[in-house]
């Protein structure tokens, strides 16, 4: 338990820097960064139903994100052939443009998060959350079927 209690508050505590950096610095939040992360991801674009799926949330939660990036610019809806109700999402080239920089430099807070690991330490701790992630994708595996 106390394992999993640290990881957690190591994740918690990166997220935190990460929240205010995006903050502070590009005056964004963390979900519309993972939803441009996404669409950066898929040039040709992602249906609504595609980005709640790939983000775990609501599809009103990706609506709201979605409209207030639209607003913005940095983001275009467009219809989908053969289906009037559905849309896709695209970045712009202005969206393309902020998200860069926006990646550039959560890569950078995410490498200053592990700066306190030498090189063997960091691949010692990649080898170890690798089979913790493996086993617990074997119990999920188990529990699915």
């Amino acid at each position: 338990m106390r394992l999993w209690l640290r990881l957690l508050t190591c994740s918690q505590l990166i997220e935190k820097r990460v929240r205010a950096g995006l903050r502070e610095q590009f005056d964004t939040t963390l979900p519309r960064f993972d939803l441009m992360a996404q669409l950066e991801r898929h040039p040709e674009g992602l249906k609504m139903k595609e980005l709640s799926h790939r983000l775990m949330v609501t599809g009103g939660n990706v609506t709201g994100i979605t409209d207030q990036l639209v607003i913005e610019g940095l983001v275009e809806r467009m219809g989908v052939e053969g289906d009037r109700r559905a849309f896709r999402v695209r970045l712009t080239d202005r969206g393309r443009a902020s998200f860069v920089a926006m990646a550039r430099q959560h890569e950078q807070w995410i490498v200053e998060a592990f700066d306190g690991l030498n090189p063997r330490d960091l691949e010692s701790l990649h080898k170890l959350l690798g089979k913790v992630k493996q086993h617990q994708l074997d119990i999920n595996q188990r529990i699915d079927a």
